[in-house]
């Protein structure tokens, strides 16, 4: 469902004020990088940046949404607008040379053209090259958007000649309340929004079997751990962690999770109120934070993050965690 302009000015304050600017001052340019982490967030704020552009009778730098060409770009029926999207890993050449040609065709409509190229940075080098050749020489008034979560994987030569327009991570409170309106509970909800700020990741994410059960798995063993019971935490690990995170992606994730576990009794310690990754464990995570101090946590910090960053390397991951079981304990390190 498309969003109202309040609430993109809400998730994207900064961007919407750049480019309510640009329209007030009569300055679209020719080429804009649109990039965030939220591609759907993201979208938005490119379709309300079309609207206002080619809207009859835009108020207050913002589209009527009554006129034609407000109708039309809602219905996906406007002439002057164009989108091309990856098919398959790639934005393929025979997609860029069918866009240049609608571009360039005669009889077409008055007044801007627009197009916006969707993941802009799975251009392959002969469509990248193809999309610059047309940024060099465009003919009549045409703006290019093109929309990536990573504008370094962009040709330099296409960034240069393009207006780099950064989103910000879309703020956790708005999420979470996203994400509760799609009927996630609460807990889930603060979960997956500490993992991601992509609504449509999030979504997946607690959509997903695999995702519930390691937060399970890692939340069973942040209890053993935290009642300092070093025997049944080992085996947990053996039983269940190692089983369960096989991949070194899977053990990040895992990790990670374990991360904001801890940083949630720092949190609940410092400020009851604080919103916590696991809400469901506040009170647990209470009682624990009254028996450790700021710096025995911190140690516990620094030594799961001492063990994400050794993850990628040779070393064996069966070793690294009854390593770290050991020294989240103050155990005595063995390797």
């Amino acid at each position: 469902m498309e969003k109202t302009v309040e609430q993109l000015k809400q998730l994207q304050p900064i961007v919407m004020q750049q480019l309510q600017r640009i329209v007030r001052k009569n300055r679209i340019g020719q080429a804009y990088i649109f990039e965030g982490s939220n591609k759907a967030a993201v979208e938005d704020v490119a379709l309300f940046f079309v609207k206002v552009a080619l809207c009859e009778n835009p108020i207050n730098e913002e589209p009527c949404n009554e006129c034609r060409n407000c109708h039309r770009i809602d219905s996906g029926n406007h002439i002057n607008l164009h989108h091309v999207h990856p098919e398959g890993q790639f934005i393929k050449v025979a997609a860029i040379e069918q866009l240049l040609d609608e571009m360039v065709k005669k009889g077409m409509e008055s007044g801007r053209k627009i197009y916006i190229i969707h993941e802009a940075e799975r251009m392959n080098p002969k469509s990248a090259n193809k999309i610059l050749k047309f940024l060099e020489e465009p003919e009549g008034s045409v703006t290019a958007i093109l929309i990536t979560n990573n504008s370094n994987a962009i040709l330099p030569t296409i960034r240069s000649r393009c207006q780099h327009v950064a989103f910000q991570p879309i703020p956790r409170h708005l999420l979470l309340a996203q994400l509760k309106e799609t009927g996630i509970n609460s807990s889930m909800a603060a979960t997956v929004s500490a993992i991601t700020t992509d609504f449509e990741k999030a979504i997946a994410l607690s959509e997903a079997d695999e995702f519930a059960h390691a937060r399970k798995t890692v939340l069973k063993l942040v209890e053993a751990i935290l009642s300092k019971n070093i025997h049944e935490a080992l085996l947990i690990v053996h039983d269940e962690w190692l089983p369960s995170f096989k991949e070194k992606d899977q053990m990040e994730l895992a990790l990670d999770l374990l991360l904001f576990a801890l940083r949630d009794i720092v949190a609940v310690k410092a400020n009851p109120q604080a919103t916590c990754t696991y809400p469901d464990m506040i009170p647990f995570f209470t009682s624990i934070g009254l028996r450790l101090t700021y710096g025995r946590l911190s140690n516990m910090l620094q030594h799961v993050l001492h063990a994400r960053k050794v993850l990628y390397s040779n070393m064996n991951r069966t070793l690294l965690m009854e390593q770290l079981m050991l020294n989240l304990q103050e155990g005595k390190s063995f390797v």
